[in-house]
């Protein structure tokens, strides 16, 4: 095993609040090929800058091999102070090569940038691109990559990929992009609630890993919770006869509730609903032979297709390939310059922007949901607090009157899918919505598009969340010509085969392996005593769920609620997403029984 290149040892950081990580012990050796996980705010990107000496912790040690180069590549690069891109990569060299720009060309090279492009005019893609040349010019021997992919197409991605392959030294990222933490990872660390908890596998091995964690850690919990219960029941009952003699029980049961207060509150989860509206005609859009030119350049032509309602459609393409323009062209958003395109009946449609210019930044988040004024949303037809529904995007109540100016780019790309889920609509057209997203979100926005019997019409280079969510994908190459193939990203590799610069199996993020398949059950003759019960009882569970699921709904539509008894509000909030999860437990596991019952009886 090779040495170390950087030892943290009882790492932590606060900001003077609560720590945001706390007993981080983590060791970087060379080769090391690391992914970094966790919920947005979690403090990823701060223990990065830690590990690059760019934030000192509050307390714990950072030791570094001596001469040993780091090189961070922050979130959001920023070459604002340098006049051309050659000076910015250039100045990430080691001092005494800084002025060696032979050594800048072929980076430039590899990510197709001019040097004299002055940096004042770079988009974000062309940002994060003179950024990836900085950090790999400089030959680091750790290199620390904060969403290397965002702004990214899917050439670039696939370039990234085949070089950081190559890359000598130890690497640790942080990556939303399932594809490509897949592709290079050999551990996964996963940051949640304060504490770092390692996997010595890749991402591939990892959701697997924190649902098998979760649980662990969820009888834990409710082992600790009865022992509790247990040492109060005893308290209660027989303290006035024990007292001296039993102290010790006494200070145990402190000490367990001390413990349960210590361990790390479990982070809510987003919840994402769409009011769907009213059903759009069976034809959504229709296009003939469509183009469209910006001066001399055809960036769309001559274009057919025809999007059905209920279809889920991704489109993909390098970037300036025409995407975002054919988008506005499929919508009517944009005249073309040849063809004509025809929208069909009763559509709402609904677009999220990549930009998210649709939010100001001086308006705070209560003002931007509720529009119209008051302190109620409408989420599929009933009432919500809006302070209540931001919590279900993980906001936390004191955010609600602060502006939007003040989010980071994940908070605002949270906050347009909280204001989109409250607008009823028929066609969703979303332009790169996976952008800043944590995976868990992702997630459940990936379930939500799943679920949504609209019809979808998405641009987005995440290769794992087309595959996830698209029924078919339509390709821009780069020259105005698109191509629509059936099924998800990897369906279209599989289906477009070899290219100029090698095959479709070449650029196909490596996956893990897969697990040994358990030999097949005996099928049961019949559902046992305790099935055929539960089968029975559930039903009965669920109208009860759903009876008081109405009844605290009811409660937390009182517009005054929250003003006048925030602590009800809240414990009203609480009961209601612990119903909800109830709900969903009763309702799959009848599902489960009922299959099973249809499948022995053969129905």
């Amino acid at each position: 095993m090779p040495p170390p290149l950087m030892i943290l040892r009882d790492v932590r950081l606060g900001f003077g609040g609560d720590p945001l990580f706390s007993g981080v012990d983590l060791v970087v050796s060379k080769g090391d090929r690391i992914g970094l996980v966790g919920r947005n705010g979690c403090g990823k990107s701060t223990l990065l800058k830690v590990m690059a000496g760019q934030t000192e912790a509050d307390s714990g040690e950072v030791v570094r091999q001596a001469g040993l180069h780091v090189t961070y590549l922050p979130q959001e690069p920023d070459p604002s102070g340098f006049a051309t891109v050659l000076d910015y990569v250039a100045d990430g060299l080691p001092e005494h090569s800084a002025d060696d720009a032979h050594l800048v060309a072929p980076w430039l090279d590899e990510v197709k940038l001019d040097g004299g492009l002055a940096c004042a005019n770079l988009s974000g893609g062309e940002r994060r691109r003179a950024a990836l040349a900085r950090a790999l010019a400089a030959r680091p021997d750790v290199l620390l990559l904060d969403e290397p992919t965002n702004h990214l197409d899917l050439p670039a991605i696939e370039w990234l990929e085949r070089t950081l392959d190559g890359f000598p030294g130890a690497l640790l990222a942080i990556s939303h992009d399932r594809a490509f933490l897949s592709h290079l990872t050999r551990a996964t660390l996963w940051l949640d609630g304060g504490i770092i908890r390692r996997l010595d596998k890749g991402f591939g091995a990892f959701e697997a890993w924190a649902d098998d964690a979760l649980a662990r850690d969820e009888t834990e919990r409710r082992k600790l919770d009865k022992r509790i219960a247990e040492e109060t029941r005893w308290s209660r009952q027989g303290i006035s006869a024990r007292r001296k003699r039993n102290q010790g029980r006494l200070r145990r049961l402190r000490e367990l509730r001390a413990e349960r207060a210590r361990r790390p509150a479990r982070v809510g989860s987003v919840s994402l609903e769409s009011d769907r509206g009213e059903a759009s005609g069976r034809l959504v859009t229709e296009a003939e032979g469509i183009g469209k030119r910006f001066g001399d350049r055809w960036v769309v032509r001559d274009v057919s297709t025809r999007i059905l309602r209920g279809d889920k459609v991704g489109v993909i393409g390098p970037n300036g390939a025409g995407k975002t323009t054919l988008l506005r062209l499929l919508i009517g958003d944009l005249a073309p310059d040849t063809g004509g395109v025809r929208l069909g009946t009763n559509l709402t449609p609904m677009y999220l922007d990549q930009n998210r210019a649709s939010l100001d930044p001086d308006r705070t988040l209560w003002d931007t949901l509720c529009d119209m004024g008051g302190d109620q949303v409408m989420v599929q037809g009933r009432p919500r607090h809006v302070v209540g529904y931001l919590k279900d995007f993980l906001f936390d109540e004191r955010q609600a009157r602060s502006p939007v100016g003040s989010l980071s780019g994940g908070e605002r790309n949270r906050l347009l899918l909280a204001r989109a889920m409250t607008r009823p609509a028929n066609f969703l057209i979303l332009d790169e919505p996976t952008n800043d997203l944590d995976i868990d979100t992702l997630d459940l926005l990936q379930e939500m598009l799943s679920d949504f019997d609209g019809t979808l019409l998405m641009v987005s280079h995440d290769r794992d969340f087309l595959d996830r969510v698209v029924t078919s994908t339509i390709a821009l190459e780069g020259d105005g010509r698109a191509t629509e193939y059936p099924g998800g990203y990897s369906d279209y590799l599989r289906q477009r085969g070899p290219t100029e610069t090698g095959s479709a199996r070449s650029v196909t993020p490596r996956r893990a392996p897969a697990a040994p398949r358990a030999p097949a059950a005996r099928k049961p003759d019949k559902l046992s005593y305790k099935q055929n019960r539960l089968l029975e009882e559930l039903p009965l569970r669920i109208a009860d769920l759903e009876e008081k699921l109405e009844q605290l709904q009811e409660t937390l539509s009182d517009p005054d609620l929250f003003r006048r008894d925030p602590d009800a509000f809240h414990a009203a909030s609480e009961a209601l997403r612990g119903t909800r999860d109830a709900l969903s437990e009763a309702e799959e596991a009848w599902l489960a029984l009922e299959l099973l019952r249809e499948e022995i009886s053969g129905d």
